[in-house]
């Protein structure tokens, strides 16, 4: 019998440890799809923060470096200038990126670095029990706004994808979601046009991906990727941000 479907080689066997609905898996799952089509597996390393996803290293059967809170694209940059032949990646949370980690960001992408950032923004703090995070949206309720997030007291969310694209050594920025099966597929797409933009030697990408947190939520994972669709959506436009590649159209 023919197989049409299995597990990617570049994932482990871990059994994973996030919470039911989260959408984590499926983003890991794209990525290590990704490395296998592209054969880079035996040269790939991960860079994993702080928060949910710094379970990463679990799950992937390649080298993963951890990084302290926010700091991943500067690890990344690290790695990246001594190995520079390797196809090196940060996998990091709003809470993470946003937040502590705005600088970092900001500046590997002003710099042009040959990295990749899938950036996993789920408008929350997921690990440390469910703060409002740089990317909550105005009057959602979180644990710090229990009354939901004001303007004069909290500011407005952050939209990076639209920040980065104004930063002039971004290569290819472009905001996906898993919250559907066409969704889903856009978004390897889009993960696999960063991966090559590292490989074709064309500067910093970044892959924004909505994503859903149904325990800080307060929601089944059904109603959560609904929220999803009908609240992340709304104030985070998908599309592609910025294209530098050779031969593309630029930056909006």
């Amino acid at each position: 019998m023919k197989t049409v479907f299995e597990k990617p080689h570049s994932l482990s066997d871990v059994s994973t440890t996030y919470c039911p609905g989260c959408t984590h898996g499926i983003i890991h799952r794209l990525v290590a799809e990704v490395i296998d089509e592209l054969g880079v597996e035996g040269k790939t390393i991960g860079v994993a923060p702080v928060g949910c996803s710094v379970t990463a290293y679990d799950f992937f059967n390649f080298d993963v470096q951890q990084a302290a809170h926010g700091r991943a694209p500067a690890v990344a940059t690290g790695i990246k200038r001594v190995h520079p032949d390797n196809i090196v990646f940060t996998y990091q949370g709003d809470g993470d990126l946003a937040a502590i980690g705005t600088a970092e960001t900001v500046h590997a992408a002003a710099r042009s670095e040959n990295i990749t950032v899938i950036f996993v923004n789920n408008a929350i703090y997921g690990m440390t029990g469910g703060q409002m995070a740089p990317t909550s949206l105005v009057g959602q309720v979180t644990q710090t706004t229990p009354y939901g997030r004001k303007v004069e007291n909290q500011g407005y969310p952050i939209r990076i994808s639209e920040m980065l694209s104004q930063v002039e050594g971004a290569a290819y920025i472009e905001r996906v979601s898993v919250d559907s099966i066409k969704n889903i597929s856009n978004a390897k797409k889009a993960i696999k046009k960063a991966f090559e933009c590292q490989i074709n030697k064309e500067g910093f990408s970044l892959i924004e991906v909505l994503s859903t947190c149904p325990t800080n939520w307060g929601l089944e994972p059904e109603e959560a990727l609904s929220w999803l669709r009908d609240n992340l959506m709304e104030h985070y436009p998908l599309g592609v941000y910025c294209d530098n590649r050779k031969e593309k159209g630029g930056c909006l």
